[in-house]
Parts: structure tokens; C-alpha cells; sequence
């Protein structure tokens, strides 16, 4: 077996193939709540282009985004969108990326 550079191990789950066992548990999880009509709209592998003063600075591309009904938005609304990304190990460029992310957009990243 080839290990991957952080030593994840590639799953798949509904046909379709994760970079990791814990995200494709968490994608699983997920399709549970989305059932269960606690969230809507899960979508895999959003991209985020980030763009300052009309340069592209680049793209960021998350594992999951989501409406969760039951959370509150920092504008007090109901059925807050939702961005997360499941790390194992947080690079430089990955935390860059994030910042610029929030900063650009009105989201929140979380982390699982």
C-alpha cells in the first residue's frame, strides 16, 4: 500500500472517493443530518476564488458546505450556511488560506 503524504488513507463512500477516512466518515455524518432535515443544500468541495483589488490570489477548496437550520448567523438568521474542512494536519498555507478565506467571505471555517 502507498501512504499519502500525511499518511491518510483514501475511502470511498456512495461512490465517491475521500483523500481521508475521517472525511469520509464525516461525509457520511452529514448525509445523516441532511435526512434527517437538520441541514440542506451539502454540497463537496466548494471553491472559494479569492480575489483582491480584481488579482486573483487564489483558490480555496473545502471539504463540505452546508445550510444548518439550527444555527444562529452572526445577522441573527436561521439556517446559517456552513463551511468546514477536516484536517489532520493544519499547513502554512492551509492557515493562510483560511484567513484570506474569512476575511473575503462571510463565512466561518470550521475545522473537524
Amino acid at each position: 500500500m502507498k501512504w499519502s503524504k500525511y499518511r491518510a488513507v483514501k475511502t470511498e463512500v456512495d461512490g465517491i472517493l475521500f483523500d481521508s477516512k475521517k472525511e469520509a466518515k464525516r461525509y457520511s455524518e452529514l448525509k445523516l443530518l441532511e435526512k434527517a432535515g437538520e441541514i440542506t443544500q451539502l454540497e463537496l468541495q466548494p471553491v472559494f476564488q479569492c480575489v483582491v483589488k480584481e488579482k486573483k490570489i487564489c483558490s480555496y477548496r473545502a471539504d463540505f458546505r452546508y445550510f444548518d437550520k439550527k444555527a444562529t448567523g452572526t445577522m441573527g438568521q436561521m439556517g446559517t450556511m456552513m463551511v468546514e474542512d477536516v484536517k489532520g494536519f493544519k499547513t502554512p498555507v492551509y492557515r493562510l488560506k483560511k484567513k484570506l478565506v474569512e476575511a473575503l467571505f462571510p463565512v466561518k471555517i470550521t475545522e473537524i
